[in-house]
């Protein structure tokens, strides 16, 4: 397989670095290819802007022999009704500017080197501690940055599929393609994270919320969303104290996980659309159907429940949980 690291901490010689190292070193035990995104090392910028899409950053320079120029006196700005006429900047609109600019070859260097990255990739790791319950900045800002309209999201079918029954009529329109397809379809995606909260903090009841569902955005939102197949996370507890003991044996849980990423079954999120001989779980609206998961809402409606359990058990917990 090719594996495509994402690595978002800022400190090599962090819990965080050592794991990374050895995953590295198990990735090629397996005979795996592989490359490494280390964010804070590149000097990633998380900023999205006008100079990604090959825009100018600034209005047009007004010209001296306009009359209707805005003049200063001192600290006091003129201004009137002519101030409507002033030179202003290009309004961005990012979705379509990202789209334009992907379509035509015109993204900066560093967003078109993650995307070549992403094409190449069969499976992703994202490695990253949770800081204030969700990802660093960095990270936030490589998705912000790299998953542009036209790459990652806004990509549809010529049309929609003859309906299987039960499912709402074709519309002829172009389908968006998006919740278990899309440009990404095919790829594997999984989390690492490190947490310096104890685990039980971070379970169902615990009073850091469960970290199952603080992962959701991620997993669904934005990997699921994409068309990635997205394993069960590996977590690491308590990383501000971890012992040697403790060490060795989220270093196995590494090892075991990776060795088992072309094969582990992905989380059993439910999909958006159907195709010609099923139907999709959510309406036109985007809402599940009435007759599907009936008695649930939130979080876990969206998952299916292929194994017994409680209506109140995530999967996701279920699948951290089970060895």
């Amino acid at each position: 397989m090719n594996v495509l690291w994402i690595f978002a901490h800022p400190e090599q010689r962090s819990l965080n670095g050592s794991l990374r190292d050895e995953g590295l070193r198990t990735l090629h035990a397996l005979g795996h290819d592989y490359r490494v995104s280390d964010l804070y090392a590149m000097g990633w910028n998380p900023v999205v802007g006008s100079a990604d899409f090959g825009r100018r950053e600034h209005a047009p320079k007004a010209s001296t022999n306009n009359p209707h120029t805005i003049k200063t006196t001192g600290n006091k700005k003129n201004t009137g009704p002519d101030d409507a006429h002033a030179p202003q900047p290009e309004r961005l609109l990012v979705g379509a500017a990202s789209q334009r600019a992907y379509r035509s070859g015109m993204l900066s260097a560093d967003i078109r080197a993650e995307q070549e990255k992403l094409s190449w990739a069969d499976a992703v790791i994202l490695q990253f501690p949770l800081w204030w319950y969700g990802m660093p900045a960095i990270l936030k800002g490589w998705f912000d940055r790299v998953f542009v309209k036209g790459f990652a999201y806004g990509v549809s079918t010529p049309h929609d599929p003859t309906p299987a029954p039960g499912a709402a009529p074709a519309s002829g329109r172009r389908r968006t393609l998006r919740y278990g397809e899309g440009a990404l379809a095919g790829k594997r995606a999984m989390v690492i994270v490190s947490a310096g909260a104890g685990e039980p903090s971070l379970g169902p009841r615990g009073i850091n919320g469960d970290l199952c569902d603080l992962l959701f955005p991620l997993h669904h939102g934005t990997l699921w969303y994409t068309g990635m197949s997205v394993l069960p996370p590996l977590a690491v507890y308590d990383a501000d104290r971890v012992s040697p003991e403790a060490y060795e044996k989220a270093a196995t849980q590494l090892r075991e996980r990776l060795g088992t990423l072309p094969t582990a079954a992905p989380l059993p999120f439910r999909h958006q659309n159907g195709t010609p001989d099923t139907r999709g779980d959510y309406d036109a609206d985007l809402v599940l159907h009435p007759d599907v998961a009936p008695d649930e809402a939130g979080l876990t409606a969206h998952y299916h429940r292929d194994r017994a359990a409680s209506t109140h058990e995530s999967p996701l917990r279920r699948a951290i949980s089970e060895p």
